[in-house]
């Protein structure tokens, strides 16, 4: 067979459109880039595996776990055109280059590429950590085969979480609820936010006061805060613990009423000044960016999302403009410090850059240094005044970001002095008389900015005092002057529970304990929100009630899965297997099958004994009160026998429904006290339908009052009485479980409550949709409630009518008149917006928010988001506003299928 004629062609293969825009601007002549578009081929649902492999060891996840663990890949229905496009594009070039990011990930794409495409011409391995003209000559330059210890690596841990998620997410739907899911990093980080809220819910605050004075000198007046009485410290948060229990020794615990007699005792007291001491200031700037870093300053600085952050960082980098942006290193490249230190000498002065680079490296535990920080790209760093032509919003201001931390991080420290002043005085008059008090105040000067010229890091929220100097030049005093005070007033405090989680500083705690990878956060803090695990408040992370439940579970029954060492600890192995000092598929068989005492995942699984759903699901808030997770949310039960005024008779324990929007550490006792004790009757019965016979009832739904029919289940006697079938042997088949019939409902109309609502109105709520009769063409017109009012309906064409009391007077002449005249669209007079949060960072217009068709919606006018159904409207803050804008932003103009027409057939003409 003759050789393939040469063609002179490369085939460039990376992940993305853009990528490949970009690439072929410098790759040149001969070469053809696309993109695969992420991963061509993927593990399949088990239902969806061809019906000879289901009842195999292949069966259950995809994965044949009696052969090795091998997976069972197809390719993904919306990539087989895409593999064929590559397929046909691979056979007119000479060359493959698989160009995919250069991490386990994109490792794992190229290796799929080859096992499908199947080149039968040369393959080269191309990474590069920028899209610019010098990163791709050098990948050029350095081309390698695909990296199977990294390839093993990610197959390791797509069918570790394949195990851990179909293994124990059943158990959750039992127990728990359906729909519910686990997995081997989301579990661990609800926990986190779950026990970050439990420690809310146990804390009891303190009380203490202490003092604050003006005090005077000839150079100037300041502001002091009270030290110590009689020599001992004055206690502060920081010196109890979270029960509220005073943990130092040897402080001064100040009361109101001690605090306010000091304050009184100290107004006309001679103050002087007891010492004054003055420290050298040194601060040095923060390493690069990591992703982990990136994510926390981006929600700091510009309050962006973790998922928001690394889209816009994606489109940064597929455009040329920054690095990679999933790298746990903070290392610079010796091309990148120079630029960095030429930018900030250009910039600043020279005098701003020290002698010698700064060299960082990563303390974050399990950290890999494969890749560069995330910086600007390139050899020469563009400013953000020379890319504001091309970038904008959101873009423009997380490159800005990055350049000045890039930039920052290689100048000079900053300098200056700190300079504390301790000043004092005997009380003279009062019960306080006598007794002696000092006050301190300190400030810092800075002489020389360095690195804060260009960047200063953020912070996160922290507990106890905020003791950290301010930046404030005090005057120039001496020991032994004297002070003229005034002001002094007594202050009380109460100590703070730990501060919830923000998506900032829950990305550097996952960081710190090495849970998971710094790529994987933004999408493993979105999906505990998809999921309904976690909500924001805010900024801060509050979880659900349904997180509670399922986190109780994971403790007591898969204790290992969730702990934070034994996630990190299997964080590390991976590592080990992307080295090469350890195969994954005897990881795997150790982690499902187990090793002697140490039991596997189907051990425990297999194991696990009677689970109490009732006690899961039960969280007590008193002695008689207990909140429920139930099938339609939380809700509150009491304990307390409740008797029936007319009859005597024990009823049902009375229950209350919790608020969407009340964060768990907000339902204390006497909050539950409250609910049960406002709790609208939860049910009432109205009699029986005189055609059915069934019992109708009223009842408060989590969605709303609204009323039904009680259908009796089949007895053992009416089951029995069923006609009996039979298999083909002849013998009898056991009687069928009846179906459950389903009870008509109805929602009250905005005039009716549980308490009034009448049998005739209820049946009538319950006969809906009410049939007005058909038009001249036969269509049927029928009238009913929904969300937005009352409507007419004709097939799909929908009308709105005046008020609900019309759904049962309206006639069909009236219908049909409606119907006669053209639909009237956005023809409703103006609605006022539901809530305002002023103009938006970007667009610069007013941000509202509306109600829509499909519920309230965010708008500056420009770009619309559906309000999340998670966050209801009273806790919808403007931070939340605008960073669901800016995700919007983030995502671009939704891509709309073209859809073509066939050409019209030609008509045959026929032969003369």
């Amino acid at each position: 067979m003759p050789s393939k004629a040469k063609t002179g062609k490369k085939l460039v293969i990376v992940e993305s459109p853009a990528k490949s825009k970009t690439i072929a601007k410098y790759l040149g002549e001969g070469f053809i880039v696309e993109a695969s578009i992420g991963h061509i081929r993927d593990l399949p649902q088990p239902s969806e595996l061809p019906a000879e492999l289901k009842k195999t060891s292949v069966g259950k996840f995809a994965v044949d776990i009696d052969h090795d663990f091998k997976p069972y890949y197809v390719v993904s229905p919306d990539k087989k055109k895409k593999v064929t496009e590559l397929k046909a594009a691979l056979k007119d070039a000479d060359e493959l280059y698989l160009a995919t990011d250069g991490d386990r990930e994109g490792e794992a794409i190229a290796w799929h590429l080859l096992e499908v495409l199947k080149p039968k011409v040369p393959v080269y391995r191309m990474t590069f950590g920028e899209i610019t003209k010098e990163a791709i000559q050098r990948a050029m330059g350095n081309l390698r085969d695909v990296d199977q210890d990294l390839v093993d690596a990610q197959e390791t841990r797509r069918i570790l979480d394949r195990l851990y998620g179909y293994e124990i997410s059943p158990v959750l739907w039992r127990k728990v609820a359906r729909g519910l899911s686990a997995g081997r990093v989301q579990s661990v980080v609800t926990r986190m936010v779950v026990d970050r809220e439990r420690e809310r819910m146990a804390f009891k605050a303190a009380s203490y006061w202490d003092l604050t004075g003006q005090f005077g000198a000839d150079s100037g007046s300041f502001k002091a805060k009270l030290a110590s009485v009689d020599g001992a410290k004055v206690a502060t948060g920081r010196d109890f613990n979270d029960d509220g229990v005073l943990t130092s020794k040897n402080v001064a615990h100040l009361n109101e009423e001690l605090a306010a007699s000091l304050a009184a005792g100290l107004q006309d007291a001679p103050f002087t000044v007891r010492s004054v001491e003055t420290k050298p200031y040194t601060r040095r700037p923060a390493a690069p960016f990591t992703t982990s870093t990136l994510q926390q300053e981006a929600g700091r600085k510009l309050r962006f999302s973790s998922k928001s952050t690394m889209q816009i960082a994606q489109r940064l980098y597929e455009n040329g403009y920054i690095t990679y942006m999933r790298t746990d290193s903070s290392a610079l490249s010796d091309e990148a410090v120079t630029a960095a230190r030429r930018q900030a000498s250009e910039l600043y002065g020279p005098e701003y850059i020290p002698g010698s680079p700064r060299v960082y490296s990563n303390k974050a535990a399990n950290a890999q240094e494969a890749h560069e920080a995330v910086r600007p790209a390139g050899d020469s760093f563009r400013t953000p005044a020379q890319v504001a032509s091309q970038l904008r919003g959101d873009e423009f201001r997380l490159y800005e970001l990055i350049w000045k931390r890039t930039v920052a991080s290689q100048m000079a420290d900053a300098k200056g002095s700190t300079a504390t002043i301790r000043l004092g005085a005997v009380a003279v008059s009062g019960d306080a008389a006598g007794r002696d008090a000092e006050f301190s105040a300190s400030g810092t000067v800075i002489t020389f900015p360095g690195f804060l010229a260009a960047y200063e890091e953020g912070k996160d929220e922290s507990r106890g005092d905020d003791d950290s100097d301010e930046a404030r030049r005090l005057p120039n005093v001496a020991k032994g002057d004297s002070l003229k005070a005034s002001d002094i007033v007594a202050v009380g405090h109460e100590t703070s529970p730990p501060p919830r989680y923000t998506e900032a500083s829950l990305t550097a705690e996952l960081e710190k304990k090495g849970i998971g990878r710094p790529s994987t956060y933004a999408s493993t803090i979105s999906t505990i929100q998809d999921r309904g695990y976690v909500r924001k408040q805010g900024s801060a992370l509050v979880p659900s009630w349904i997180a509670f439940s399922v986190i109780r579970l994971l403790e007591q029954h898969f204790s290992d899965y969730v702990d934070y060492e034994f996630t990190a600890d299997m964080e590390g192995d991976l590592d080990k297997i992307a080295n090469g000092q350890a195969a994954g598929t005897s990881w795997l068989r150790h982690f499902y099958f187990g090793e002697d005492s140490d039991p596997g995942l189907l051990s425990i699984v297999n194991n696990l004994g009677e689970i109490d759903a009732r006690e899961i699901n039960s969280i007590p808030i008193t002695d008689q009160i207990t909140l429920r997770v139930g099938k339609f949310g939380p809700y509150l039960e009491s304990s307390a026998a409740t008797v029936d005024p007319k009859t005597g008779e024990i009823v049902e324990s009375p229950r209350a429904n919790v608020p969407e929007d009340l964060a768990p550490d907000e339902l204390t006792a006497a909050k539950a006290v409250e609910l049960m004790e406002t709790a609208a009757p939860e049910e009432r019965v109205l009699g029986a339908d005189p055609h059915t016979g069934h019992t109708v009832v009223a009842k408060n739904g989590r969605y709303g009052a609204y009323v039904t029919e009680v259908i009796p289940e089949m007895t053992e006697e009416q089951i029995a009485a069923q006609p009996v079938e039979y298999y083909k042997n002849g013998k009898p088949k056991p009687p069928k479980k009846p179906v459950k019939a389903k009870p008509r409902t109805g929602s009250l109309f905005k005039s009716m409550t549980v308490e009034s609502v009448t049998l005739d109105e209820a049946l009538q709520l319950m006969s809906l949709p009410r049939a007005l009769g058909e038009d001249s063409e036969g269509n049927l017109i029928t009238v009913q409630n929904g969300r937005f009012g009352p409507y007419l309906k004709k097939g799909t064409d929908s009308r709105s009518i005046g008020t609900e009391e019309e759904i049962f007077t309206i006639t069909l002449e009236q219908a049909l008149e409606i119907y006669s005249q053209p639909k009237q669209r956005g023809a409703r007079a103006a609605v006022p917006p539901l809530a305002e949060f002023g103009p938006d960072p970007v667009s610069e217009k007013n941000i509202v928010v509306k109600e829509g068709r499909f519920g309230p919606y965010i708008t500056d006018g420009i770009t619309n988001i559906t309000v999340p159904r998670a966050t209801s409207l009273e806790e919808l803050t403007r931070e939340q506003a605008v960073e669901l804008l800016a995700e919007k932003r983030a995502k671009g103009p939704v891509k709309r299928t073209a859809t073509r027409k066939a050409p019209a057939k030609k008509k045959a003409t026929a032969k003369k």
